[in-house]
């Protein structure tokens, strides 16, 4: 019977993906590389996405992957409800989608060990290796949030752009497009197992970012 490591996960498939983490790393970049990131508005970017993934309590073999675009018919920028280059071995979730994908990602993890006082949203700090290395930032993306952020490069955007975007991005602690996959990866894990279905949602809302960085929503 094969080894398992921490998880479930058998030793050997741990091994596998921890190789092909090495072999993708190099891959990524961590400089801006759309036109949109270097404007201080970001004018020009017109469609935003969030990818969740939600684990079904209990099972270790069944989980639910959402991607959100809000409002916009494709994709430039994806924020992932995880890591990018702030993980133990520099390669995180929204690396990994970043390279399949080719598109910017930012890696929005919502816990860390450690912890510092921001005040208001928008404040930040950065987060560095046993290299002194600036890996992430701790954000505190909304005024009535007390529980910062943790923001890293995925792919192909600068830690920078990737914080100023998060904060754009949030009408509540979450990026609204992380939020939103959140909430459907869930739902569906409800539907699918049977159980009772969440209440019943707001009147739909149409969701874009606006040139000026903020969050615009009307009622459909």
């Amino acid at each position: 019977m094969a080894e398992e490591a921490e998880g479930g996960v058998p030793e050997e498939i741990l091994s596998l993906w921890e190789r092909e983490q090495a072999q993708l790393k190099a891959r990524v970049v961590d400089r801006d590389t759309e036109e949109w990131q270097r404007e201080p508005a970001f004018s020009g970017l017109r469609r935003v996405g969030g990818v969740d993934l939600s684990f079904v309590k209990g099972d270790c073999a069944r989980a639910c992957a959402s991607l959100v675009v809000l409002s916009y018919p494709e994709l430039e920028v994806l924020f992932v409800d995880g890591n990018g280059v702030l993980h133990p071995r520099g390669f995180g979730v929204a690396c990994h989608l970043g390279i399949l994908t080719d598109l910017p990602c930012i890696g929005v993890a919502k816990k860390l060990l450690q912890m510092q006082l921001l005040h208001a949203g928008g404040d930040s700090f950065p987060l560095m290796g046993e290299s002194r290395t600036v890996l992430g930032m701790a954000l505190r993306s909304h005024d009535r949030s007390t529980n910062p952020l943790y923001v890293s490069v995925g792919h192909k955007v600068s830690l920078q752009t990737a914080v100023r975007l998060t904060h754009s991005c949030c009408r509540f602690r979450i990026p609204e497009p992380v939020r939103q996959a959140d909430i459907r990866s869930r739902e569906h894990i409800r539907r699918t197992l049977g159980l009772p279905a969440a209440p019943e949602p707001a009147p739909k809302r149409s969701q874009k970012v606006h040139p000026k960085g903020n969050l615009e929503e009307t009622l459909d």
